[in-house]
């Protein structure tokens, strides 16, 4: 007899992303209560298992979700306010608009309209640093999508969401032990930068997350006027201060770390801190670009991020990806990031910066089923001779056909299926 599963995704050649990076050819993934119980051979699947629902993914790449480690969702609203500007003035711009228009209203309006783009482009999950992100998780949940947030803390004039900085920690303690975790998710505490927060302020937020085995995220080493401010301010470069406050660890993930000096690498690789690389975003703020090469040799785990819709414009971690894969190629080097690490950027070692690796990231029994299918059926992608160079270089956002993340399926044959887009996206333009 055969057993029940409530998902059986079969027919297409199936990248685990595994540590041996196994492709499975006419592959199938059967999966059961939001979990992976097994990868193989899809005739063998099919009869060790009857399945409830189906995708049938013939002509097809079938490959884990792609993990977004740094963005600000609900910027989907602001999209195109603050393009061809300078970092220190894109932040100057958006904290006054964020200050004026941003409601727990307006930021679940965003993120509708951010998930059902993130699900079309294949990104079954996302770090999102921004305010109001109780708005946020809820309009993620009723979609079935996968939001890692909490609380942020920025210590700013008028913050968005009026909650002064001294009643903040209090706030964000209560949100902790309070908040309950589904598989495949961990607490999340945010402090924005060195620069928009105090050593003393660092500590606490750091300890707090600590307390709670919560991941602490921040901004660091953004730009070089960033690096000079805190530099001047703190006499010790973002990363050099964070290593002196004991606040580099493996449960902390810096994002951009694009003015990095060789022993801020070394602190890096040495306290386990990851790197959530967002190289469109540095290229479009004009930032520089990440060393990314030194930061890998190093040992470090770097995941890819798109940053908001504002400063990126799009949410396309498949764009990412194909930027990580090429500027690095920029100096001269061709190997520098090769097609397949940046893949795993997108995937596992994404999940692996949320401390979510055993999770998230790959195709393998007992992980979450997030997983997305890429239609090979267009003249771009083909032949499909290797699938990491066909991700790499040849794909785009519209071609992934599928997504399903926990075992459930939110787009079939490129129609969401768990949010009404339409609905949202007439939302988000009235409030625009």
């Amino acid at each position: 007899m055969s057993e029940t599963v409530d998902l059986l995704v079969h027919g297409g050649d199936v990248l685990t992303v595994d540590e041996a990076g196994t492709l499975v050819r006419d592959g199938a993934v059967a999966v059961r209560a939001g979990e992976i119980l097994a990868v193989g051979p899809a005739q063998e699947l099919r009869t060790r298992y009857a399945a409830a629902e189906d995708i049938d993914a013939e002509g097809c790449l079938v490959l884990p979700g792609l993990v977004n480690t740094h963005t600000h969702l609900a910027m989907t609203l602001l999209r195109g306010r603050a393009d061809d500007v300078t970092l220190q003035r894109f932040l100057e711009r958006m904290l006054k608009w964020e200050a004026e228009l941003l409601s727990p209203k307006n930021v679940a309006a965003a993120v509708r309209v951010a998930v059902a783009e993130s699900v079309r482009a294949g990104v079954t999950s996302a770090l999102d640093m921004y305010w109001f992100h109780e708005a946020a998780e809820r309009a993620a949940r009723e979609s079935g999508w996968r939001l890692h947030t909490g609380p942020t803390f920025m210590d700013v004039p008028d913050p968005a969401d009026g909650i002064a900085y001294e009643d903040r920690l209090a706030w964000a303690r209560r949100d902790l032990a309070d908040r309950a975790h589904r598989p495949g998710t961990r607490p999340v505490l945010f402090a924005h930068s060195t620069y928009t927060l105090s050593p003393g302020q660092l500590l606490d937020i750091a300890a707090l997350a600590r307390e709670f085995g919560a991941l602490l995220h921040l901004h660091a080493a953004e730009n070089a006027t960033e690096v000079a401010t805190v530099e001047v301010r703190h006499g010790k470069r973002p990363v050099e201060l964070l290593d002196s406050l004991g606040l580099l660890g493996p449960d902390v993930l810096l994002a951009h770390a694009v003015d990095l000096t060789g022993p801020e690498i070394a602190a890096l690789a040495r306290t386990g801190t990851s790197v959530a690389h967002c190289p469109v975003s540095n290229l479009k703020l004009g930032c520089g670009i990440a060393p990314v090469p030194r930061l890998l040799s190093a040992g470090v785990t770097v995941g890819l991020g798109t940053d908001g819709a504002v400063s990126s414009n799009t949410l396309d971690v498949l764009g990412a990806l194909r930027q990580a894969a090429l500027v690095h190629k920029a100096g001269g080097d061709p190997t520098a990031v090769g097609a397949e690490q940046a893949v795993r950027m997108a995937t596992i070692e994404g999940a692996r910066a949320l401390g979510l690796g055993d999770h998230l990231g790959s195709l393998e029994a007992g992980k979450r089923a997030d997983l997305i299918v890429l239609d090979l059926g267009r003249p771009h992608l083909c032949p499909p001779h290797d699938p990491w160079s066909l991700l790499a270089y040849a794909a785009h956002a519209p071609d992934v056909r599928d997504t399903v993340v926990d075992g459930r399926i939110l787009m079939r044959g490129r129609t969401l299926t768990s949010l009404d887009e339409a609905a949202a996206l007439a939302e988000l333009g009235a409030l625009a």
